[in-house]
Protein backbone atom coordinates (compact mmCIF):
# COMPACT_ATOMS: atom_id res chain seq x y z
CA UNK A 1 0.00 0.00 0.00
CA UNK A 2 1.39 3.23 -1.27
CA UNK A 3 1.40 6.11 1.20
CA UNK A 4 -0.04 9.15 0.61
CA UNK A 5 2.22 11.47 2.95
CA UNK A 6 5.65 11.42 2.46
CA UNK A 7 8.22 12.33 5.55
CA UNK A 8 10.50 14.82 3.08
CA UNK A 9 8.53 17.03 0.69
CA UNK A 10 12.23 18.32 -0.55
CA UNK A 11 10.46 21.90 -0.53
CA UNK A 12 12.72 22.91 2.26
CA UNK A 13 15.80 22.37 0.60
CA UNK A 14 16.19 26.16 -0.29
CA UNK A 15 15.92 27.03 3.43
CA UNK A 16 12.29 27.74 3.36
CA UNK A 17 9.65 26.49 5.07
CA UNK A 18 5.40 26.17 4.29
CA UNK A 19 3.40 28.07 6.94
CA UNK A 20 0.29 26.30 7.39
CA UNK A 21 -1.75 28.57 4.80
CA UNK A 22 0.89 27.94 1.68
CA UNK A 23 3.20 31.09 2.86
CA UNK A 24 6.97 30.37 2.44
CA UNK A 25 9.88 31.91 4.81
CA UNK A 26 12.97 31.54 5.94
CA UNK A 27 14.10 28.56 8.55
CA UNK A 28 15.18 31.27 10.94
CA UNK A 29 12.18 33.31 10.75
CA UNK A 30 10.92 34.06 14.11
CA UNK A 31 7.95 32.66 13.88
CA UNK A 32 9.74 29.35 13.21
CA UNK A 33 11.63 29.69 16.65
CA UNK A 34 8.31 30.25 18.09
CA UNK A 35 6.62 27.07 17.49
CA UNK A 36 10.00 25.09 17.04
CA UNK A 37 10.43 26.00 20.58
CA UNK A 38 6.98 24.72 21.26
CA UNK A 39 7.76 21.64 19.33
CA UNK A 40 11.01 21.28 21.58
CA UNK A 41 8.67 21.81 24.63
CA UNK A 42 6.13 18.75 23.22
CA UNK A 43 8.94 16.73 23.34
CA UNK A 44 10.16 17.24 26.43
CA UNK A 45 7.14 16.15 27.87
CA UNK A 46 7.21 13.47 26.36
CA UNK A 47 10.09 12.27 28.19
CA UNK A 48 8.93 13.63 31.11
CA UNK A 49 5.81 10.89 30.21
CA UNK A 50 8.26 8.33 29.73
CA UNK A 51 8.52 7.89 33.77
CA UNK A 52 5.97 7.10 36.46
CA UNK A 53 4.36 9.70 38.00
CA UNK A 54 1.34 10.13 40.48
CA UNK A 55 -1.63 9.02 39.05
CA UNK A 56 -3.66 10.65 37.17
CA UNK A 57 -1.06 13.29 35.45
CA UNK A 58 0.49 11.59 32.51
CA UNK A 59 -3.13 11.51 31.27
CA UNK A 60 -2.74 15.83 31.77
CA UNK A 61 0.78 15.32 30.34
CA UNK A 62 -1.10 14.05 27.53
CA UNK A 63 -3.74 16.71 27.10
CA UNK A 64 -1.04 19.50 27.63
CA UNK A 65 0.86 17.99 24.89
CA UNK A 66 -1.89 17.87 22.12
CA UNK A 67 -2.66 21.76 23.30
CA UNK A 68 1.41 22.43 22.56
CA UNK A 69 -0.10 20.87 19.06
CA UNK A 70 -2.69 23.51 18.79
CA UNK A 71 -0.33 26.76 19.57
CA UNK A 72 2.15 25.26 17.46
CA UNK A 73 -0.09 25.13 14.15
CA UNK A 74 -1.66 28.92 15.50
CA UNK A 75 1.78 29.92 15.24
CA UNK A 76 2.53 28.02 12.02
CA UNK A 77 -0.85 29.66 10.72
CA UNK A 78 -0.06 32.27 7.87
CA UNK A 79 -3.65 34.38 7.19
CA UNK A 80 -4.59 31.86 4.81
CA UNK A 81 -4.05 29.12 7.54
CA UNK A 82 -6.04 31.17 10.02
CA UNK A 83 -9.31 29.97 8.61
CA UNK A 84 -7.89 26.36 9.30
CA UNK A 85 -6.44 26.59 13.25
CA UNK A 86 -8.84 29.05 14.50
CA UNK A 87 -10.80 26.27 16.02
CA UNK A 88 -7.44 25.38 17.50
CA UNK A 89 -7.71 28.12 20.35
CA UNK A 90 -6.50 28.00 23.83
CA UNK A 91 -9.24 29.37 26.52
CA UNK A 92 -9.14 30.57 29.78
CA UNK A 93 -11.07 27.23 31.15
CA UNK A 94 -7.65 25.93 29.54
CA UNK A 95 -5.57 28.57 31.63
CA UNK A 96 -8.19 27.69 34.39
CA UNK A 97 -7.41 24.02 34.52
CA UNK A 98 -4.08 24.20 34.28
CA UNK A 99 -3.95 26.69 37.37
CA UNK A 100 -6.31 24.21 39.44
CA UNK A 101 -3.64 21.36 38.89
CA UNK A 102 -1.08 23.97 39.63
CA UNK A 103 -2.93 24.75 43.26
CA UNK A 104 -3.61 20.89 43.94
CA UNK A 105 0.10 19.82 43.19
CA UNK A 106 1.32 22.61 45.10
CA UNK A 107 -1.03 22.26 48.41
CA UNK A 108 0.79 18.76 48.73
CA UNK A 109 4.35 20.24 48.69
CA UNK A 110 6.06 21.60 51.90
CA UNK A 111 6.34 25.30 51.28
CA UNK A 112 9.25 26.97 49.15
CA UNK A 113 10.91 29.42 51.30
CA UNK A 114 13.86 29.82 49.22
CA UNK A 115 15.20 28.95 45.62
CA UNK A 116 15.44 25.25 44.99
CA UNK A 117 18.59 24.44 42.56
CA UNK A 118 16.78 21.91 39.53
CA UNK A 119 17.37 18.37 40.28
CA UNK A 120 16.29 15.40 42.25
CA UNK A 121 15.07 12.65 41.03
CA UNK A 122 15.68 11.74 36.99
CA UNK A 123 11.69 12.79 35.99
CA UNK A 124 12.03 15.83 38.47
CA UNK A 125 15.55 17.04 36.37
CA UNK A 126 13.56 16.34 33.23
CA UNK A 127 10.96 18.51 34.18
CA UNK A 128 12.98 20.95 35.02
CA UNK A 129 14.61 21.40 31.84
CA UNK A 130 11.11 21.55 30.04
CA UNK A 131 10.20 24.29 32.41
CA UNK A 132 13.45 26.36 31.14
CA UNK A 133 12.52 25.21 27.55
CA UNK A 134 8.90 26.40 28.33
CA UNK A 135 10.26 29.73 29.44
CA UNK A 136 12.31 30.43 26.19
CA UNK A 137 9.16 29.33 24.25
CA UNK A 138 7.06 32.45 26.04
CA UNK A 139 10.09 34.59 25.26
CA UNK A 140 9.64 33.53 21.15
CA UNK A 141 6.11 33.79 21.05
CA UNK A 142 6.98 37.22 22.63
CA UNK A 143 9.14 37.73 20.04
CA UNK A 144 7.21 36.57 17.72
CA UNK A 145 3.98 38.55 18.92
CA UNK A 146 5.40 42.19 18.13
CA UNK A 147 4.90 41.46 14.80
CA UNK A 148 1.70 39.84 14.56
CA UNK A 149 -1.13 39.49 16.45
CA UNK A 150 -1.00 36.01 18.91
CA UNK A 151 -3.75 34.90 20.91
CA UNK A 152 -3.67 36.56 24.61
CA UNK A 153 -4.42 33.10 25.98
CA UNK A 154 -1.77 31.60 24.23
CA UNK A 155 0.93 33.63 26.30
CA UNK A 156 -0.80 32.92 29.65
CA UNK A 157 -1.13 29.05 29.08
CA UNK A 158 2.99 28.85 28.19
CA UNK A 159 3.63 30.95 31.44
CA UNK A 160 1.18 28.76 33.85
CA UNK A 161 2.77 25.64 31.86
CA UNK A 162 6.23 26.72 33.29
CA UNK A 163 4.79 27.17 36.82
CA UNK A 164 3.15 23.68 36.24
CA UNK A 165 6.44 22.12 35.27
CA UNK A 166 8.38 23.45 38.54
CA UNK A 167 5.91 22.02 40.64
CA UNK A 168 5.35 18.78 38.72
CA UNK A 169 9.47 18.66 39.30
CA UNK A 170 8.89 19.14 43.40
CA UNK A 171 5.61 16.71 43.39
CA UNK A 172 8.08 14.00 41.89
CA UNK A 173 10.76 15.19 44.09
CA UNK A 174 8.87 14.78 47.23
CA UNK A 175 7.21 10.96 45.66
CA UNK A 176 10.70 9.59 45.53
CA UNK A 177 12.23 10.62 48.70
CA UNK A 178 14.88 12.79 47.12
CA UNK A 179 15.81 15.86 49.44
CA UNK A 180 15.05 19.55 47.57
CA UNK A 181 18.55 21.07 47.69
CA UNK A 182 18.40 24.89 48.47
CA UNK A 183 20.45 27.10 46.99
CA UNK A 184 23.18 28.46 48.91
CA UNK A 185 23.88 32.01 48.81
CA UNK A 186 27.64 33.38 48.74
CA UNK A 187 28.41 34.72 52.41
CA UNK A 188 29.48 38.18 52.35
Amino acid sequence: MRKEWKIYTKTGDDGTTGLVGGTRVKKYDVRLEAYGTVDELNASIGVIRSFEFPAGYKKYLVEIQNKLFNIGSRLASDEKGEAVTSKLSISEEDIAELEKAIDELDEELPELTQFILPGGAPAAAYCHVARTVCRRAERRILEFSEQTFVQPEIMKYINRLSDFLFVLARKHTAVSGVEEIPWRQPQK
